[in-house]
């Protein structure tokens, strides 16, 4: 009798070496769906029955949550793109999303790929910065957080659809939310109406005006963490998309009964692809938490119960999550948690040590950047953990280190050398969405693509395995007189401190060294006497050498975000100039107020503004105080430096 021929599409994948034997198959002989739409479709005809998506309506009613099948996603995704086809929407043309998660988002989403294309945005964005990257993105609909689910994204919509003209304004209400719903604000030339109960009048069966997109066809519009300026609108087709879910579905830990827990907003690539795609290609069951996500503070107090109600094997967060549920008291039977998926920031060893030992759930950290769709590498559990490094490159992307010269030549680095990390593969994407018009978004890499080869901005080794270390971002390196020093080694001494929730380390000018490190950190809840006195002495005793240890240490509430919620070190690296500054300028003939000096980032540099200066010689000694510390400033009656 002849052995099963295993499956093309589900290679064995639970340690390093199964790399080599995956790759033996070309990508194309897999036998990949061609888009997302194909995704669907495949697992409705294959487990039409078997839930799909549960979607809670807080953490407070948690088990209130409202469950679909794969077949009933099916019907839902086809009655909204027949809604958005039928108000105008193509190929070339995008469906808006302003709204954090909620019961239809994630059919929504789907519906909008298939119909044309998605454009999500953070519904928390500043009504320009939101109206911006959807006009750039030729937003010709738009769906948004009703006033039930989110009365300030709401109120943000209905100016973004009165300004970009929108042909359809569509609102999502909270699950489980009591009829009647509210009537809704109507806009000027705007069709403004329920989306569920528009989609509801449409048919369950696909029209035949809409036409399923092809692998190559763009698919969605994200915009980039902005960890370094502002944020960009990054294309993917479905092919990326498609592409990066099937390697992370490709996990032999887990089977097609595993549960998936998601409480990343939408707008973010790691819950499209790890959260909704991966477990679509599986066809598993994914529990989706409330409107709050991991922001929602009730959740972590019943986080353990969910996971034994609903036997979830694992899940996918940043590692401020795992520190919070580190100090969460165990009240349940968590023995169906397999492992948890960390990404999207790197993981301090504490965050990890702390969570591991209080759980004894392992941590499987990712590697990923939204120009490559999302996930490029990923760890491995038990003896092939390695933790010091981020994760082995995944299946058909390539990486390697470069060193790039002022004039941007690159230059490829031996193997296991440090340089600037640069992947290939079917993941990168085809460019940032720089302008729209009726033929369609026109699209740029804007110099990170290469002969197929995407710079990521990090700097890292990569290991004879494929195993990528990460070094450090190569615009966050700390040069302190030609030294480098990772920030990371500074944030990782000051969060062992008891005290310690939340680190990050920056350069401050100085005029001796160019840059010295200082450190911005938060606090547990309550804590008292820990001053910057303290915590500068404990970073000094445990970074690993003493030019790495922090000059100053400032206790903030919270540290800066970027709009999709990674940490940003933009805004500290300018405060750090403007309290340089400010120091520099102290004493007679020079003192400016400090609430007088502005610092803003400026062609990725920060710029200092001074108050008018009309004395000649104050003029002349101010400049020489500034002179050293390597910053641009002007005058504000000036103009220039």
């Amino acid at each position: 009798m002849n052995a099963p021929q295993p499956d093309p599409l589900w290679p064995a994948y639970d340690q390093p070496n199964a790399l080599t034997t995956i790759e033996s198959i070309p990508l194309e002989d897999r036998g990949l769906p061609g888009s997302t739409y194909d995704v669907l479709a495949r697992v409705a005809v294959l487990w039409p029955d078997r839930p799909a998506l549960t979607v809670l309506p807080s953490a407070e009613h948690w088990t209130r949550g409202e469950t679909v099948s794969f077949e009933q996603l099916r019907d839902q995704v086809h009655r909204i793109a027949n809604l958005f086809h039928r108000h105008g929407v193509r190929r070339t043309s995008a469906v808006g999303l302003l709204t954090p998660n909620a019961g239809l988002l994630p059919a929504t989403l789907l519906a909008a790929q298939l119909a044309g294309c998605a454009a999500p945005v953070n519904p928390a964005l500043a009504a320009e910065h939101a109206e911006r990257l959807l006009a750039l993105g030729g937003a010709r609909i738009l769906v948004a957080a009703g006033p039930e689910l989110d009365a300030d994204a709401w109120r943000t919509a209905r100016t973004v659809a009165a300004s970009l003209h929108c042909s359809a304004l569509f609102a999502l209400r909270p699950v489980g939310a009591p009829d009647p719903a509210p009537e809704l604000e109507q806009v000027e030339g705007v069709h403004v109406a329920y989306l569920h109960v528009e989609a509801a009048a449409q048919p369950a069966e696909l029209h035949p005006g809409v036409v399923p997109p092809k692998a190559g066809d763009l698919a969605a519009y994200f915009h980039t963490g902005g960890t370094t300026g502002a944020p960009k609108l990054a294309a993917h087709t479905h092919a990326n998309e498609v592409t990066d879910a099937w390697m992370i579905a490709a996990n032999s830990v887990l089977d097609h009964d595993s549960v998936l827990f998601a409480g990343l907003p939408l707008f973010h690539v790691n819950a499209l692809v790890v959260t909704l795609l991966a477990p679509l290609l599986r066809g598993q069951h994914s529990v989706w938490t409330g409107p709050l996500g991991y922001r929602e503070p009730a959740l972590f107090r019943v986080f353990w119960k969910l996971v034994e109600h609903f036997r979830i094997a694992t899940m996918s967060a940043v590692p401020t999550v795992y520190a919070a549920l580190a100090r969460v008291p165990l009240d349940a039977d968590i023995t169906s948690l397999r492992f948890a998926i960390v990404g999207a920031s790197p993981l301090p060893p504490a965050v990890r040590a702390a969570f591991e030992h209080h759980t004894g759930v392992p941590l499987c950290q990712g590697y990923g950047l939204t120009e490559a769709t999302c996930g490029s590498a990923r760890s491995f559990l038990r003896e092939h953990h390695r933790p010091e490094a981020v994760g082995q490159r995944m299946p058909y992307q390539r990486v390697k280190t470069v060193r790039i010269d002022g004039d941007g030549h690159w230059h490829d680095l031996p193997q296991g050398e440090p340089g600037v990390l640069v992947i290939s593969g079917p993941t990168v994407f085809p460019g940032y969405v720089v302008g729209h018009d009726d033929a369609g978004p026109r699209l740029d890499t804007l110099g990170t693509v290469r002969d197929g080869w995407l710079d990521t901005g990090d700097l890292a080794r990569v290991d004879a395995d494929g195993f990528i270390h990460l070094l450090g971002r190569a615009k966050d390196l700390i040069i302190r007189g030609g030294h480098n020093i990772d920030p990371a080694v500074i944030e990782d001494a000051l969060l062992a401190h008891p005290a310690v929730t939340g680190a990050s380390a920056v350069g401050r000018p100085d005029p001796h060294s160019g840059e010295v490190p200082v450190a911005y950190v938060t606090l547990r809840p309550g804590t008292t006497g820990t001053g910057p006195d303290e915590l500068i002495a404990f970073a000094a005793q445990h970074v690993p050498e003493r030019a790495a240890a922090p000059k100053d240490v400032v206790v903030l509430p919270a540290l800066p975000l970027t709009d999709i919620g990674k940490p940003s070190k933009v805004p500290l690296r300018l405060d750090a100039t403007r309290r340089a500054i400010s120091t520099a300028l102290a004493g007679p003939g020079t003192d400016v107020a400090d609430e007088q000096i502005r610092c803003e980032q400026v062609d990725g540099r920060p710029m200092v503004s001074l108050p008018p200066v009309s004395d000649p010689g104050r003029r002349r000694r101010i400049t020489a105080r500034l002179a050293p510390y390597g910053v641009h400033w002007a005058f504000a009656d000036l103009g220039g430096s």
